[in-house]
């Protein structure tokens, strides 16, 4: 085909058209082999996360793509967006009037890929133990308007809410809430290392050097019952250590599928249409990126320090320089594309301004040059990351204002470093776990929040968050989701930068390249299959 970049329109709830690669039969590995994708996620086990794919702690988008394809939950993700179907269920519904009790039945004959079947009480023993163990990841906190599970027979459980949820249905169709075994699974600890049991499209395997995993294979599960079909018969997932050399590995044909992350250069690159065995698919996505704050750290402590690093940051110029057309100025925790989003930054800050970033520190008695340290993870979000911390770093040092300096730290310490309130300000990005403002808000804002952030507002908290749930038409939530942004943008625990789009490569005799990303960056490996020439 000649157009190379297959550009995908994001609207939630419409479907995208089926797109089939087409072009020459001789690109990537013969037809009947495993179907490769390259990713340059990390997946290591550490002392501080020795279980980094057990359902109750894994709260990341890469671990939870491996999740996803091999433990079921009851609700999925439909392919073309839109509300949750079910998938280990036969059917779910809210079964009151207030969205306060919610009740599925399985579908008959489900069982793990061990054989062992699969019953109600084993839906309730997998969400009772995430919420038992608490993991510090947060991830639980997805489940905490969860008050009891009760079981009927064999197929029918029925969750009990302590308040309206509406979003409830979403939450069931992440990874914490997967169904597990009781057998390989115990309630009292989190399972350590690489092993992943489930009833998912897939059993998982996976190849462990120095506690990280270089390859995960997917093999189709010959038992799985759900919602999804799969185009292949088995897909190898390999990491690489950066964009460069997963990059290398495509045009070598050692992968046929290239995933995040791809740096802007690559991605810039393969447009082009320079490569004509590799088609570019591009699609809207909900990943932002944003500065968080440890409100309780003397040098942030003052809301004015927050308030003029957000008055002097210019997020065009950063887009600009390091993502172009690839993302785009975010002045909000909720994407543009969502139902209740409001620009309440730039309401509140306007154009960026060291005059008046000056007025609101001298307001405050704050001496400057504020020094600040700036921490980002170097191999967790992609290689521009580094270039975005020293824009970011230029523009606050060049109002005269702050002395900063920046700090890049891997994954596997960052994030452990960040939970324990080690760094004052850092840089972390957010993969929804569901298609709506609610999660873009609630993870940073309510009790137990993901960055295990100081920051606690009771308004929030006890009253706009739960009002905007009781809302099943979410536009009639969007007055109280635009409150707690307008609170958001006053107080500053975290400060959104960009969103961006989101890419697969794919050799071009790979099928199914448009739906192997949904609008949440949730890989779907089943969608991926192997053409002939078109």
């Amino acid at each position: 085909m000649n157009r190379k970049t297959l550009v995908l329109p994001a609207v939630v709830g419409l479907l995208t058209p089926v797109l089939a690669a087409c072009g020459g039969t001789d690109s990537g590995s013969k037809s009947g082999d495993a179907i490769v994708v390259g990713t340059t996620d990390r997946f290591t086990a550490t002392s501080d996360a020795p279980a980094p794919l057990d359902p109750a702690y894994a709260y990341d988008v890469g671990t939870w793509n491996i999740l996803r394809q091999t433990v079921q939950t009851l609700m999925t993700q439909p392919k073309g967006e839109g509300d949750p179907v079910p998938e280990a269920a036969e059917s779910c519904s809210f079964t009151d009037s207030g969205n306060e009790r919610y009740a599925c039945k399985l579908r008959d004959g489900l069982q793990f890929a061990n054989g062992d079947k699969i019953t109600a009480e084993d839906v309730k023993f997998s969400i009772d133990r995430a919420l038992h163990l608490k993991a510090d990841s947060g991830v639980s906190t997805l489940l905490n308007t969860v008050d009891t599970v009760e079981t009927q027979g064999e197929r029918e459980v029925i969750f009990h809410l302590k308040t309206a949820d509406a979003t409830f249905p979403y939450k069931l169709s992440t990874p914490v809430a997967g169904i597990i075994d009781p057998k390989d699974y115990t309630k009292s600890k989190l399972r350590d290392g690489f092993e992943v049991d489930g009833s998912g499209p897939y059993t998982f395997k996976a190849d462990v050097k120095d506690n990280a995993i270089v390859s995960a294979t997917f093999t189709k599960n010959p038992t799985y019952k759900g919602s999804v079909k799969v185009h292949n018969d088995q897909v190898v997932l390999r990491t690489y250590d950066n964009a460069d050399t997963m990059g290398s590995a495509l045009d070598k044909g050692d992968i046929d599928v290239m995933t995040r992350a791809m740096s802007p250069a690559q991605i810039n690159k393969l447009d082009s249409g320079s490569d004509a065995n590799v088609d570019l698919v591009d699609m809207q996505g909900l990943e932002i990126r944003y500065l968080a704050f440890n409100t309780n750290a003397p040098t942030v402590k003052n809301k004015a320090v927050r308030q003029a690093v957000a008055q002097v940051i210019n997020r065009g110029e950063l887009v600009s320089k390091v993502y172009g057309t690839q993302a785009e100025p975010l002045y909000s925790l909720v994407p543009a594309t969502l139902t209740g989003h409001s620009n309440s930054f730039f309401n509140t800050y306007g154009n960026p301004s060291a005059a008046k970033a000056k007025d609101l520190l001298t307001k405050a008695g704050i001496t400057t040059p504020v020094k600040l340290t700036l921490h980002y993870t170097t191999d967790h979000y992609g290689s521009a990351t580094k270039q975005e911390f020293e824009i970011l770093q230029k523009q606050l040092n060049g109002s005269g204002l702050f002395d900063v300096s920046i700090q890049g730290h891997p994954w596997a310490t960052f994030r452990p470093a960040e939970q324990k309130g080690q760094y004052d300000v850092y840089g972390m990005g957010w993969f929804p776990d569901f298609p709506d403002a609610d999660n873009f808000l609630a993870p940073f804002l309510d009790k137990g929040n993901f960055l295990g952030s100081p920051y606690s507002n009771g308004t929030i908290q006890r009253t706009l968050i739960p009002a905007s749930r009781r809302e099943a038409d979410r536009l009639n939530a969007a007055k109280n989701l635009t409150a707690i942004q307008d609170i958001v943008a006053e107080d500053i625990p975290v400060l959104p930068l960009w969103q961006g789009k989101q890419y697969v490569a794919a050799r071009d005799n790979i099928t199914g390249v448009s739906y192997a990303l949904n609008s949440s960056s949730t890989l779907q490996l089943w969608e991926l299959g192997r053409g002939v020439s078109g």
